[in-house]
């Protein structure tokens, strides 16, 4: 029996740290931060217009995900996030691209989509909720995708 891998440990690191932020504005102050760090999709991985492919459903921010594999199992994230006062999904799109960008597949195919509740608090809105963990789960359903393909190569 395969042991399942754990979830990325750079993103099992920072959900660590950020949870001793017990602090409800330390935690708004440092997704603000987080969101500042926001950059879209370099123009030789995607422009405008977006492929509704890539389109996040049910994000209020108009955010896509693009998922691409650099050849070991590993894949790379890049995300567009439209809506200029998205804050949230700027911030959700920097930890995922800084902390699961690189790690295998298999393990990326693990994360739940409630880290957005341990990121953000349940205080979110449905709708806001709703567009972030839509977020999560197309770059889970990417290392799902990336990671049975591997496993149908060998």
């Amino acid at each position: 029996m395969t042991a399942i891998p754990p979830i990325p440990t750079k993103l099992s690191e920072f959900l660590a740290d950020f949870e001793a932020l017990a602090d409800r504005s330390e935690r708004i102050e440092a997704l603000i931060g987080i969101s500042k760090r926001y950059r879209p999709v370099p123009a030789d991985i995607a422009s405008p217009p977006y492929s509704e492919a890539n389109k996040v459903p049910a994000c209020e921010s108009q955010a896509y995900v693009w998922s691409l594999p650099d050849g070991s199992g590993n894949l790379t994230f890049h995300f567009a996030v439209l809506n200029p006062q998205g804050i949230s999904a700027m911030a959700l799109a920097v930890i995922l691209e800084e902390n699961v960008s690189g790690s295998p597949a298999s393990a990326i195919a693990q994360i739940p989509s409630d880290i957005v509740y341990g990121i953000f608090g349940q205080e979110l809105s449905m709708g806001k909720s709703m567009g972030l963990m839509a977020m999560v789960s197309m770059v889970r359903s990417a290392g799902e995708r990336f990671a049975s393909a591997a496993l149908q190569r060998k």
